[in-house]
């Protein structure tokens, strides 16, 4: 299996604390990985030097064989469109006063790939992709139920047709009656596009239910 993500050594430091501690693992093109452990041993952390949306101290991420760290960030936008993220609160990903409709249609815009025209088709095909109507894409997020903002939120990451998907604790904010529609949706898509998952969670049964591989964190390490 040809590597997507590999992470070799990282190091993140909060102040004198060392949060992530010497890291290493890789995630195989359409391979889907999971990273389990209790709150607060780094895992969130390690999802955000993955993503470079904060810089390791030290370590390695490379992404499609590109080292990331080192890279400014106009050298990173180029990039960012094949890796993107899915967070926790569904709610908070997305803007309150702006249609679904524009919020999927907005890292088309910002990366340049279609006019406001051309998304139009292209917002209809991935609120269908996640089980959603072209219908909800007129409402704001508070018309919509937790489940159907977290499907939004994941439509809107697969505008950019990505090849890696970084989610963070994607179902923990929903109640308990939708959260197997998430990872069942996200199994679906894996089918669909191929497309590599790092799937961050506590819960170890919910990874268990989507990865090919589980990784178990605890105090900022990787358990042998």
């Amino acid at each position: 299996m040809k590597r997507l993500l590999e992470v070799r050594d990282l190091v993140v430091r909060y102040g004198a604390r060392q949060v992530v501690d010497r890291v290493s693992f890789t995630v195989g093109a359409g391979e889907a990985v999971g990273l389990v452990g209790p709150s607060g041993c780094g895992k969130s952390t390690t999802a955000q030097a993955v993503l470079q949306l904060l810089r390791p101290c030290s370590g390695s991420v490379r992404f499609a064989g590109v080292e990331l760290t080192g890279l400014r960030e106009h050298e990173l936008r180029p990039l960012r469109p094949r890796f993107q993220p899915v967070f926790q609160d569904p709610y908070g990903a997305l803007s309150p006063r702006r249609r679904v409709r524009r919020q999927i249609a907005e890292p088309l815009r910002v990366h340049g790939r279609r006019s406001a025209v051309d998304s139009r088709g292209r917002v209809d095909e991935l609120l269908e992709l996640v089980g959603l109507a072209p219908a909800h894409g007129e409402r704001l997020p508070h018309e919509l139920s937790g489940g159907q903002c977290q499907r939004v939120a994941i439509a809107r990451a697969l505008a950019t047709r990505p090849d890696l998907l970084v989610l963070d604790e994607p179902t923990s904010a929903l109640d308990p009656s939708l959260r197997a529609g998430i990872l069942n949706l996200l199994m679906d898509l894996q089918d669909a596009l191929g497309i590599g998952f790092l799937l961050i969670s506590h819960d170890h049964e919910a990874v268990r239910h989507v990865s090919h591989r589980i990784l178990t964190m605890r105090d900022g390490r990787i358990m042998p």
